[in-house]
């Protein structure tokens, strides 16, 4: 038996090489790449004593894009921004609205005290901060070996 190596990129291989440039060229185009493929940012999820503390990377937005919302026990992070340039003239060949929006939902523990949830935006992490309740709170203490 004899191995052959497998490789995508080698448009030669092809069965019909005109006809699969045709599709690679409209379906690599920025239309269907950035609109069809969602894009949720990424969450860090951390523990302290006090604190559980969520974290979410969202780049190039502004404090005022996010809402949160917390609705039976679930905290709902979304973001819908919008941006509309308006130009007097019209002479470009290509032209795509920017639209982008997301929702992350996040179930709160019952160890969770909603009521002082604390959220900031910097350099393009939002971080959110929801303290335990104090029956909640581990509390450590040193066991004497015997």
């Amino acid at each position: 038996m004899t191995l052959v190596k497998f490789n995508p990129e080698n448009k030669r291989n092809s069965l019909m090489p005109g006809f699969s440039d045709v599709f690679d060229s409209v379906f690599n185009d920025t239309f269907f790449t950035d609109r069809m493929i969602s894009r949720v940012p990424a969450a860090n999820i951390s523990e302290t004593k006090d604190n559980y503390h969520v974290e979410i990377a969202a780049p190039g937005l502004k404090k005022e894009d996010f809402k949160l919302n917390l609705e039976r026990n679930v905290l709902n992070i979304s973001v819908e921004k919008r941006k509309e340039e308006k130009q007097e003239e019209r002479n470009f060949s290509k032209r795509e609205y920017s639209y982008s929006s997301f929702v992350r939902s996040f179930t709160l523990p019952e160890s969770a005290n909603e009521n002082g949830i604390q959220a900031t935006y910097n350099d393009g992490i939002l971080t959110i901060d929801i303290p335990k309740r104090e029956e909640a709170k581990t509390i450590s203490r040193q066991i004497e070996i015997k």
